[in-house]
């Protein structure tokens, strides 16, 4: 008997103090962790935008992580949006500018 899971697609704008704290290096070790795909980049206003794709359970558990982050950073707000899963992506990688 198989087990049917739902795959997810968050879109994510983190704001705060997110940048220049690896957000982005701890969100990639945890959506690696968790078998997701996707992509974050720092954006020129400050903030931090992720969009992570995979298993809804695991996206859910990377997404209330986002409210908290790594030590250094201070979250002020997490806008999500949730949108219908592209399957685009075959990893989850840091975009750079």
């Amino acid at each position: 008997m198989s087990v049917k899971t739902s795959v997810k697609r968050a879109h994510i704008t983190i704001h705060g103090k997110v940048q220049e704290v690896f957000f982005r290096a701890y969100m990639e070790d945890k959506a690696q962790s968790h078998n997701l795909t996707g992509w974050i980049k720092n954006c020129f206003d400050g903030t931090v935008e992720v969009v992570l794709e995979g298993n809804e359970d695991d996206v859910k558990q990377v997404v209330e992580w986002a409210h908290t982050g790594p030590s250094n950073a201070e979250v002020k707000k997490v806008d999500v949006s949730w949108e219908k899963p592209t399957n685009e992506f075959s990893e989850f990688s840091i975009q750079y500018a």
